[in-house]
């Protein structure tokens, strides 16, 4: 097989589709903490019962992760993210429409959840594993920097859409925008496997670096086996705590927080676009460092940073202390997706990576649902998100030495065949 075609590998083409993609589906799913105020405004529901929704929405994304990278693993990626992507977008437009409590836990708590769970990490880490045997950790780093560019970009632009428009409009612009963006390039540019290009992985037969463990044999390790060995368990419990402390707590959170304490809109969403711009360069960073020093000791330094970051937030008095708070923070809020994700391909195998980071993914969402929850519930009970954050912080220094636990020995397994799937039929090559 060749390895490459024209100069540039196809993997990098893969790569960019999924970005843009991934970058679409976790901008439209994080811009819900926009819509709590103005839809406090226009219903009168009280934050506790749109945190409801929050969670809801949260904890489907997570559910989604195991089925998402079984689907992937088996049928392909692709036709994951094309369906996965119909869903989002149409439970965007349908919220624009609502008119009772119930109808947006479907639209935004279900049909959102579910949809942003399938173009999401699961399949995103699936996919990227398959194109790239070198140089995983800086791709997951773009991969994770996608889901923070979305951030980044959409949040601000809802808001926008809003302030303008109203929050029904900003809800059906943006889930138009994402169906005639995504829908197309996933249909031109995504393949399952570099099979169907009539190429190899990106890097495949490259030697591993000094030091790295030698890699598993190519095969897929199954959910009952990995379960058995700590390194799962560990993975999973660290990204419970991340989902927690980040999508749960601050994303869901932070605008309410910032409007309780005298800020505008303006100045939360650009806090917002602070912490995205810097979730970027923190994940690409992260990925860069993972390949060079390691995953272990970068990861438990992520959740150390994390766990100060928030006990900063409690102090947050102006503006440029707001900012300073989503500066930090957002360096270190996806940079653990990449030594999460290389250390499950690295341990489990590359062909196992749609399934098991779905359960490891499933962890994380219940803890970001969880953290929604829970920031609702302070909130209503004693008019502060103080001690929310205050749990946030001490769960983020509890997942430092779990992350210094994992052994990142390759499981022993006896390899399996692992057809190529066959993708969607191609519309273009």
């Amino acid at each position: 097989m060749k390895a490459t075609r024209g100069g540039l590998h196809h993997a990098w083409v893969v790569l960019g589709a999924l970005v843009v993609v991934m970058l679409l589906g976790s901008g439209l799913r994080a811009v819900f903490g926009v819509f709590i105020k103005p839809m406090e405004a226009t219903f009168g529901w009280d934050r506790a019962a749109l945190s409801g929704a929050a969670a809801i929405s949260l904890l489907l994304l997570g559910a989604a992760g195991p089925i998402v990278g079984w689907l992937a693993d088996q049928w392909g990626p692709r036709r994951v993210i094309f369906v996965s992507a119909i869903l989002l977008g149409l439970g965007a437009m349908l919220s624009a429409r609502v008119s009772a409590l119930w109808q947006i836990y479907i639209t935004c708590g279900v049909l959102m959840g579910l949809g942003a769970g399938g173009v999401g990490m699961s399949t995103g880490a699936a996919l990227a594993a398959r194109w790239f045997e070198a140089r995983r950790g800086l791709v997951m780093g773009l991969v994770g920097g996608a889901m923070s560019a979305g951030q980044l970009v959409i949040v601000p632009l809802a808001v926008w859409f809003t302030l303008r428009y109203g929050w029904r409009q900003s809800f059906l612009y943006l889930g138009v925008l994402l169906l005639v963006i995504a829908l197309p390039l996933t249909l031109l540019f995504i393949r399952d496997d570099p099979a169907q290009k009539g190429l190899k992985a990106y890097g495949a037969g490259q030697a591993a670096r000094a030091g790295e463990p030698k890699a598993p044999p190519e095969g897929r390790t199954r959910v009952a086996a990995a379960m058995q060995v700590p390194a799962f368990w560990l993975l999973a419990g660290t990204f419970f705590i991340c989902g927690y402390t980040s999508n749960g707590l601050v994303l869901t959170h932070l605008v309410p927080h910032a409007a309780e304490h005298g800020f505008s809109e303006i100045h939360a969403a650009q806090a917002l676009g602070v912490m995205g711009a810097m979730n970027i360069l923190g994940t690409v960073a992260s990925g860069f460092i993972c390949d060079r020093f390691g995953r272990k000791g970068p990861l438990a330094f992520y959740y150390g940073v994390r766990g100060l970051s928030l006990l900063f937030l409690l102090y947050v008095w102006n503006v440029p202390s707001l900012h300073i708070f989503a500066a930090i923070f957002g360096l270190n809020y996806i940079s653990t997706v990449p030594p999460t994700t290389t250390l499950t391909a690295n341990i489990f195998g590359r062909y196992s990576v749609g399934s098991l980071s779905g359960w490891i993914f499933f962890a994380h969402q219940v803890g970001a649902a969880l953290g929604a929850a829970v920031g609702g519930w302070v909130f209503q009970s004693t008019g502060s998100y103080s001690w929310a954050f205050i749990s946030a912080a001490l769960l983020a220094f509890l997942a430092v030495p779990m992350a210094l636990a994992i052994n990142e020995a390759p499981v022993t397994r006896t390899p399996e065949p692992t057809p190529a799937p066959a993708g969607l039929p191609a519309t273009a090559s």
